[in-house]
Order: C-alpha cells, then structure tokens, then sequence
C-alpha cells in the first residue's frame, strides 16, 4: 500500500483502472449502494472498485466481488470501458480524478442485509426505469442505464484511429 502523499500524486497524475459491478436479481431490479467516500460520496452507485498495483484482473474481480457483494464464484458478462471523471478525490485536497472503467453484469440474489458496508453506508434494489430520473443516483451509473448517453461515456476501442 502506497503512502498518503504517494497516491495522491498517482491519483493527481494518472487515471486509475477500475471494476463496476451492475448487478441484477431475479426481478431485473438494479443493486445500488450509498457511498461513503469520495468521489461520489452520499451518491447511489453501482458497487465496484479499482484494481491495485500488481494484481491480476481475475484476482482484483474475484476480490471486489467478494469484498462488495460478499459473494464467490459468480459469473459476469462485459458490458463495455467506460471514462469517468470528477471533479474530487478521495482526499480533501483540490484535483480530479479520472477513472479507466471495465463495467461487468452479473445476476445476483441476495438479502441486502449481509452486504458488506465498508464502501457504502446502505444499499436498495432499484427499478431501471426509475433509474434516470432519480436525483440521488451518480450520473456515472446512469450512464450504463441510457443508451443515448453511453455512446460519450464508452470507449469504443474498435474505432480509435491507429496513426
């Protein structure tokens, strides 16, 4: 783990590559919690995370998977990378942070009550349609929602002109 001061400087100076779990039970509603940090502290958002140095992508998945949902051994489907940036950072010092992120869908059925509440303070299944238009949902995980709008959030890796 890097010191204080170190990781504010990656985070000033790089983007950070991340997870995003959009989750789903068997009703189609969406699993969102209520962040406790920054960015998108007291935001409903997706549960996720970034991926740490020296880690592979499976044990960096297997790891947010069960340390956000509590679960093992789950199946997933690539939804497309996406970009997200903000204005803030996890720390109380001015810069932004910008993300690099791989979104994943996975079905998932289980009692709120036992997910874990280190990175969010509650959770609630949602109604996609309902998603849009609630105030208190991150624009960031609106976007895996809107299909107008996702084309300005995902990178299409196929069509980046090679020079």
């Amino acid at each position: 783990m890097l010191p204080l001061e170190q990781f504010k400087t990656v985070i000033k100076s790089t983007p950070l590559i991340s997870i995003d779990l959009i989750v789903r039970n068997d009703e189609g509603k969406v699993l969102l919690g209520k962040r406790l940090n920054r960015p998108a502290k007291g935001y409903w958002f997706v549960p996720g995370g970034r991926i740490l140095k020296d880690e592979s992508f499976d044990v960096a998945f297997k790891r947010l998977v069960r340390d956000e949902l509590g679960a093992n051994d789950i199946e997933a489907k690539f939804k497309g990378v996406y970009q997200h940036f903000y204005d803030d950072n996890f720390s109380e010092d001015a810069f932004t942070t910008h993300y690099i992120v791989l979104a994943y869908e996975i079905d998932f059925n289980k009692a709120l009550s036992t997910l874990p509440l280190e990175q969010h303070s509650s959770y609630q299944w949602f109604i996609e349609s309902e998603l849009i238009s609630n105030e208190d949902i991150h624009l960031h995980t609106k976007w895996y929602f809107q299909e107008d709008t996702q084309a300005d959030a995902l990178v299409n890796i196929r069509n980046i002109p090679l020079k």
